[in-house]
């Protein structure tokens, strides 16, 4: 039986789209959370296919066995006439995970973002909209303020470093880590975003991991990353053309990042996600392939550490 040391589960994205939302859009909750439960994942997030009213949706998970990790928490702290109202959302974001035993909230900055996020922004522009000095300011006092609200409910606040987004490439995710406060800020780790954005992943991997408190396992087409590149699309049209894959079916070598992981003693929650389309890319079969390709990398590297003694 293979060994995964850390808490391997997958984000329900797989099945329905949350920037593409013809993206398995004919998905019931019901259907989603029984493929994830008879592939043996034990951990998701949350969907907005789920329940949203907080008894039905821990009922449902009780039906399927599933323990929720996190939510996706947009905030706009760039612009300080926001910190009131994005502060107070924030606190009942928190407020609606804990009772859920969640311990990470996923958080991002969306101000001059191209996710269709920013409201201030149209739909599918292609220009991440880079902040100035105040505006890292105005970020970073934000997201130090939201990390007090999970500190004082026992959580931690991840920064989810995304596809554009005004925190995406290295020298972001430098002056991030570099601002915030360490025992408020930490980071989502997340290899695809991580790769799109032009960093090596396990160069960033080694470099925060007493910051990293969570993890999404994705893998990028390179040829899809490519063409987005020389046709400047915007994140809508990368996912629609399959940029985004399941780890094992992209460019990305997870075999070096599970060691890290491994050496290291990483085991908080590390889910799987693959974001493409459903009628084109099964779900089910796809993180069936996934979760093959995980337990071989960790098998190998089992039996090369067995072999050392």
């Amino acid at each position: 039986m293979t060994h995964i040391p850390f808490n391997l589960g997958i984000h329900p994205i797989n099945w329905v789209g949350e920037d593409v939302l013809e993206h398995g859009d004919h998905y019931s909750y019901q259907q989603v959370m029984s493929e994830i439960s008879s592939l043996g994942f034990k951990g998701t997030e949350v969907s907005r296919k789920f329940p949203k009213d907080p008894q039905e949706l821990k009922k449902a998970l009780s039906d399927y066995n599933l323990q929720l990790t996190t939510q996706w928490k947009s905030v706009l702290f760039s612009d300080p006439k926001n910190h009131k109202t994005e502060l107070q959302a924030y606190q009942e974001h928190v407020e609606f995970l804990k009772p859920f035993g969640c311990k990470v909230v996923s958080t991002a900055e969306i101000g001059g973002s191209i996710l269709n996020q920013d409201p201030r922004r149209g739909q599918d522009e292609t220009e991440v909209l880079r902040l100035d000095e105040d505006g890292w300011k105005y970020m970073v006092e934000g997201l130090n303020k939201a990390g007090e609200i999970c500190r004082d409910n026992g959580m931690y606040l991840v920064y989810h470093h995304h596809a554009g987004t005004v925190v995406e490439q290295p020298e972001e995710i430098d002056k991030l880590m570099e601002m915030s406060d360490p025992n408020l800020v930490h980071l989502l780790f997340d290899t695809g975003h991580g790769y799109y954005g032009g960093n090596d992943p396990l160069s960033l991997l080694k470099k925060y991991y007493n910051r990293i408190k969570y993890i999404h396992l994705k893998d990028v087409r390179q040829e899809i990353l490519n063409q987005a590149r020389q046709n400047k699309y915007s994140i809508r049209s990368c996912i629609q053309n399959g940029m985004f894959t399941v780890p094992g079916d992209g460019c990305l070598d997870f075999k070096p990042i599970f060691s890290e992981l491994f050496e290291r003693g990483y085991n908080g929650w590390a889910l799987i996600e693959g974001e493409q389309d459903p009628l084109i890319c099964n779900p089910y079969q796809y993180a069936q392939k996934a979760k093959t390709h995980i337990e071989d990398i960790f098998n190998s590297l089992q039996e090369e550490k067995t072999s050392i003694f």
